[in-house]
């Protein structure tokens, strides 16, 4: 997965442990697509403090994830969820009797409705 990406659904995840400002930089940078110098005339401060700023809220999200791993177990998660969708999508077309076939796509439904949050 590409670091940004990671860093966005991190922040998404953890962004409320991080401090104000760690949190609106990281959000500036990695989802508005802002420059550091952007980020910097905006917040009145150097570009470097924007740079020291970002790794340390960096760092911090990545330790929260090697501690709590939540974004390891939502992937897992999803990953597993795909699975079933996948072999309950097989027996739904193998199956004829119709109140079976209903019951697959009730679930299929559902468990669709869990691999999106």
């Amino acid at each position: 997965m590409d670091k940004n990406v990671k860093i966005s659904i991190l922040l998404d995840i953890y962004g409320d442990l991080l401090t104000e400002k760690q949190y609106k930089l990281l959000d500036d940078y990695y989802n508005n697509d802002l420059s550091l110098s952007e980020i910097a005339e905006n917040e009145q401060i150097t570009r470097q403090a924007v740079r020291d700023n970002l790794k340390k809220g960096e760092n911090n999200l990545f330790e929260y994830e090697d501690k709590l791993r939540i974004m390891k177990k939502t992937e897992s998660e999803k990953k597993i969820i795909s699975e079933i969708l996948s072999e309950i999508t097989k027996l739904e077309k193998n199956i004829n009797d119709k109140d079976i076939v209903e019951i697959l796509k009730n679930i299929i439904t559902k468990l669709n409705i869990l691999n999106q949050n």
